[in-house]
């Protein structure tokens, strides 16, 4: 690991390609243990260290408008009341449009205040960068537990090589998901496509609602994939 002053370190950055410079801890009473995500945008692994980070990182995977993400990439360190302070965002987050963003997150109790004031200095950093730093988003829960469902689906091989025109052929109208898996064949061959249609963008539905065959679905016209309704 390199230490460099930030106005050098941002100008060499190639941010999407550090590795990350810190590891997560395994500590007690924490219901996740640390772990690793293939993520369908990248397909590449992502650390996470904690359920929240976890979570995060499975929602950032959905989105369209995310096209990278990698954990700890980079720490920061700076002295403070005569005390050398150190933080490393838990994300670094690339938009299709250009943008960058440095996530953190705290989880369901929110930041501590030391995350916070931590937080503020990183803040500043980004700004001057031109890039943004924020707190994960807290998710709704049926939104979270569709997310888990589907995203075991992310993989393209989960296609089963069903073409993507004939996929949303079947939900050209909104359709039940049990009757569109019908249409296009045995469902234990099929659902596993339409699934994966459902994660990747190629179709639509109220994620805001329990996932279940009666699950209206639409397809999303070819050019216009697009996160569904949340």
């Amino acid at each position: 690991m390199v230490q460099k002053s930030w106005r050098t370190a941002v100008g060499e950055l190639r941010l999407m390609e550090c590795p990350m410079v810190r590891g997560f801890q395994l500590r007690r009473g924490r219901r996740l243990a640390p772990g690793w995500w293939w993520s369908a945008t990248t397909g590449r692994l992502v650390g996470y260290g904690s359920a929240a980070m976890r979570d995060a990182v499975m929602m950032l995977d959905q989105d369209p408008q995310v096209a990278g993400m990698v954990s700890r990439p980079v720490e920061f360190v700076w002295e403070e009341r005569g005390r050398i302070v150190t933080h490393a965002p838990d994300l670094a987050v690339a938009e299709a449009g250009g943008g960058i963003r440095l996530v953190d997150c705290p989880g369901s109790g929110g930041p501590s205040a030391q995350l916070v004031g931590r937080a503020r200095v990183v803040e500043a950093c980004a700004r001057e960068a031109g890039w943004e730093h924020q707190f994960a988003d807290t998710v709704d829960p049926v939104v979270l537990a569709n997310g888990h469902w589907l995203s075991v689906y992310r993989h393209p091989r989960c296609s089963v090589g069903i073409p993507a025109a004939r996929l949303r052929g079947a939900f050209a109208q909104p359709t039940t998901l049990g009757e569109g898996v019908l249409r296009l064949g045995d469902p234990i061959a099929t659902l596993p496509a339409v699934y994966h249609g459902l994660w990747n963008g190629l179709l639509s539905m109220a994620w805001g609602r329990p996932l279940s065959e009666e699950t209206l679905v639409s397809a999303v016209p070819a050019g216009r994939r697009k996160q569904a309704e949340r």
